[in-house]
């Protein structure tokens, strides 16, 4: 059986496609289970004293994209209570609040971190930080 130069051309060429098509799968499959990031913890007082009053993208620049975003939502009743209280709703900004969640990102002691971290921006900055393990 006597090869051709054109035959054995092809046969180099499917030889080094199937191994372009191994590596990337090798590194696609090895990727898919590597191991999570490991994602940096805070003790309560730095967690506090390094994002309260910070802004959205900060926040976002640090700690990456929450698991959780809620939206706050005005009571019913709402504007009559504040009318008794003398405020005037069409003189006043709105305000827009958020809140924010991620998981196990602060320690309340060397091994153990808050199951749920709630950041609550007022227009764009952090207002409130609270630490759950009961949610």
């Amino acid at each position: 059986m006597q090869l051709t130069t054109m035959t054995i051309k092809t046969s180099i060429k499917k030889l080094c496609l199937s191994f372009a098509i191994g590596t990337l799968l090798a590194v696609t499959l090895s990727s898919v289970h590597a191991a999570p990031p490991k994602v940096k913890t805070y003790t309560e007082d730095e967690f506090l004293n390094s994002f309260s009053g910070k802004s959205m993208k900060i926040i976002t620049d640090k700690l990456g994209k929450p698991f959780k975003k809620e939206q706050s939502v005005k009571p019913s009743g709402a504007s009559t209570v504040m009318l008794r209280a003398g405020a005037d709703e069409k003189k006043s900004k709105p305000v827009k609040v958020e809140m924010w969640y991620y998981k196990h990102i602060v320690k309340y002691d060397p091994k153990n971190t808050y199951k749920e971290t709630e950041i609550t921006f007022v227009n764009d900055r952090v207002m409130n930080i609270a630490f759950f393990n009961n949610r």
